[in-house]
């Protein structure tokens, strides 16, 4: 199955998502759209960073990484966001990713 919301990069692989700030709990709420990006509610509001940090945590637990591996390469204003994930096989990140979605 291909994620068009992963793709290899030469550092590791970027990850598109969007972004819901202010939701009641912190989760995966499954594919935004055609699936070209994660659709990922965080607690924290958009206000000073605090829901890019608050994004960056969840995945960076989830994910098994650093927080400094996983950097907003572009839209760090915006609810749609790519991620660079630093030293993450896509194939991992894949694998991770949609046993999480098949859960539901």
């Amino acid at each position: 199955m291909s994620a068009a919301y992963l793709r290899e990069h030469e550092n590791g692989c970027t990850l598109a998502v969007r972004v819901q700030p202010g939701a009641k709990k912190t989760a995966i709420m499954g594919l935004y759209g055609e699936g070209e990006a994660i659709k990922i509610a965080v607690q924290a509001p958009p206000l000073e960073g605090k829901a890019n940090e608050a994004l960056i945590a969840y995945l960076s637990k989830l994910l098994g990484l650093t927080r400094s591996s996983i950097t907003i390469a572009h839209g760090e204003s915006g609810r749609t966001k790519l991620l660079l994930l630093r030293g993450l096989n896509a194939a991992h990140a894949r694998a991770t990713l949609e046993s999480i979605l098949a859960a539901g």
